[in-house]
């Protein structure tokens, strides 16, 4: 019997097309990227929960034209109306995969994955992964580290990869952050002995880098992100890691980081009431704990409108419109899979149940009869 035809509704956040990309390799089934552009105001389709392309630019999308796809895979509010639009051409035959948190109830979908940052409500259509789909594998390490060695073979060991992302959601990273990331690192650092293996992101502040940059203390390969570029050592990076130090907005590069099975810090980049700690007590429900916290710390936040917004907008808001990544930093610490930076390593992670990926590509198979 022939492998199903899958096609991958492509995402437009860079992240999100990760996740996509690493699923559909591991279903192992042959697939198509069909990349769309979307109408400016198009958003009214994905809103009142309709099945048609009115969101879409045609003229500058690829074709969706039949024979159509027995699965589709998706990420993204706006392709909501146009994944349910090609199974309705399908005949209802097409079965819907969603990644991360859907516009519409799930019913509408055969099969939602999501993580613990999601409100998305209990279904028996629900998959709730414990961290985001990657495509960091053992063997996509193992060549990267094979690549990296020789390069990095001057600086000693051991090695503390450092990943940056930048502001997100309500946690606004600007010259604290980057200066309190700093102070922390070094001295980690200073106590292993080691190296620094600093990446940064698409999103990382050039105050963040140029703070690194202007450390001595201690050896270091400093890599500023650029796009498409070849050479970036970013997974080289998390090959040879001895320990990670991720900053813990990214829950995509918290994820990629735990499957290196390294120890993971997570770096705070938030402060006192605002500060992830603080958000993870309450979210664990220890209000007392919270306040102690936040009156003991003496760093000082920084401030962005579009944090401060996101904030607001997760404490007055419809809560199902915002991810509360302090959800996911929870179920981190409790496990031991990772602590915040400055707090010592657990004696031994725990076996974590499962796979993500292998219990994400069951559920999907399971939803394709096979004769």
């Amino acid at each position: 019997m022939s492998d199903p035809r899958v096609w991958v509704l492509d995402a437009y956040r860079a992240g999100e097309r990760t996740q996509l990309r690493a699923l559909a390799t591991a279903l192992g089934w042959p697939f198509e990227i069909k990349r769309l552009s979307y109408r400016r105001f198009g958003l009214a389709s994905a809103l009142f929960l309709r099945n048609d392309l009115k969101g879409v630019a045609l003229a500058g999308s690829d074709a969706l034209a039949p024979p159509w796809p027995d699965v589709v895979l998706s990420i993204g509010m706006r392709n909501e109306p146009v994944a349910r639009w090609i199974r309705d051409q399908s005949g209802g035959r097409t079965r819907l995969v969603f990644l991360g948190r859907q516009w519409a109830d799930p019913r509408h979908f055969d099969l939602i994955i999501t993580t613990p940052q999601y409100p998305v409500p209990e279904r028996a259509n629900v998959l709730r992964n414990a961290l985001p789909l990657h495509g960091v594998t053992r063997a996509r390490l193992d060549e990267a580290a094979t690549l990296w060695a020789p390069r990095l073979a001057h600086l000693p060991r051991p090695y503390l990869t450092v990943t940056i992302g930048g502001t997100s959601g309500p946690y606004a990273f600007g010259p604290n952050a980057a200066a309190r990331l700093l102070r922390d690192t070094l001295a980690l650092a200073r106590a292993r002995g080691g190296s620094l293996l600093v990446s940064s992101s698409a999103r990382t502040p050039a105050v963040a880098l140029d703070a690194f940059a202007a450390q001595a203390a201690v050896p270091m390969q400093l890599y500023r992100w650029r796009r498409d570029d070849p050479d970036n050592p970013y997974l080289g990076f998390l090959a040879l890691a001895d320990e990670v130090i991720v900053t813990a907005d990214s829950i995509s590069m918290l994820a990629e980081a735990h499957a290196t099975g390294r120890p993971v810090h997570m770096f705070d980049t938030g402060a006192g009431r605002s500060s992830m700690r603080h958000d993870m007590l309450c979210a664990a429900g220890d209000a007392q704990a919270a306040r102690a916290l936040a009156l003991a710390d003496t760093d000082r936040a920084d401030h962005a409108l579009g944090a401060s917004a996101y904030r607001a907008l997760m404490r007055y808001g419809w809560s199902y419109l915002s991810r509360d990544i302090s959800r996911l930093h929870l179920r981190l610490v409790q496990s031991g899979r990772a602590v915040w930076l400055g707090d010592p390593l657990p004696p031994a992670r725990e076996n974590v149940e499962g796979d993500d990926m292998a219990r994400a590509t069951a559920a999907i198979r399971a939803l394709i009869p096979r004769g």
